[in-house]
């Protein structure tokens, strides 16, 4: 029995109308509603709730979604505490990155999907590392579009790949690497919408767009501190924030600092 466990974190998102809020907690919650979507992950233990959808029992490693102005509580299996992460988007936010369309609801309250549970764990994990909201925007995007296109009551068109609108977002990304665009002017200069970008730019070249631009500017620091460019200098004409910035991402690609790579090439 754990009935005093009671933990809540609110962490704002990287846009407007977003925010996640992961709880380990042994309470119960009384019906209530939020005026958003909702989507995350279960991560330890097991709650049951009454929704509009019916009974739901929600484990350990399931996916659970609620609907805007969905009714329900919820309690935790067997008086244990069990812990889960929320993601909380408004309708507003949500058609911005999904392509949502009037009417448009998540048909199950708890799921199983590797898949999108992968896309949440990765968005998770740019709140936990602060990255940049470039990329933290880019993961925010690719879960709720999975989300809407693998769970939704109306399943919205998957065209073919727009090698014209891909070139595009691909020359205004290069052309200037230490001043990226934000997601939403990149989807503009590619005519798709945010979630067309991400999904069709990573099936065109291994990564999101801005997971794609990280590695070219990584690739451009390289050659500029192997001809003798200082370490901050070349982090700056790269779009780094600053040495460190550029430092964390090196040793999270190459296994090695800048300064060892600068070592290697000007002995």
């Amino acid at each position: 029995m754990n009935a005093d466990i009671h933990h809540v974190q609110v962490r704002p998102g990287p846009v407007a109308g977003v925010h996640a809020v992961l709880t380990h907690s042994a309470r119960g919650f009384g019906r209530h509603w939020h005026d958003s979507f909702g989507f995350g992950v279960m991560d330890e233990g097991a709650h049951r709730s009454a929704s509009g959808r019916g009974p739901v029992l929600a484990t350990a490693g399931q996916l659970i979604a609620t609907n805007p102005g969905e009714v329900h509580d919820g309690v935790p299996v067997d008086d244990r505490a069990r812990r889960w992460r929320m993601v909380h988007i408004s309708l507003e936010a949500m058609a911005a990155m999904a392509d949502l369309r009037p009417g448009h609801e998540i048909t199950q309250p708890v799921f199983d999907d590797t898949l999108l549970r992968g896309a949440i764990q990765r968005l998770f994990h740019c709140w936990d590392a602060e990255r940049g909201d470039s990329i933290w925007e880019e993961a925010l995007t690719s879960a709720c579009g999975l989300l809407v296109l693998r769970h939704g009551n109306r399943q919205p068109d998957e065209p073919g790949l727009d090698h014209g609108g891909l070139k595009r977002a691909r020359e205004r990304l290069l052309d200037r690497l230490d001043q990226a665009p934000t997601l939403g002017e990149l989807a503009g200069v590619a005519d798709l919408s945010r979630f067309q970008l991400v999904r069709q730019f990573a099936r065109a070249h291994g990564l999101p767009p801005f997971a794609w631009l990280q590695q070219q500017r990584l690739s451009r620091a390289r050659a500029l501190i192997a001809t003798g460019t200082g370490l901050s200098e070349a982090a700056l004409a790269c779009g780094f924030a600053d040495q460190s910035h550029l430092h964390r991402h090196f040793v999270r690609s190459f296994g090695f600092t800048p300064g060892a790579w600068r070592r290697a090439w000007l002995q």
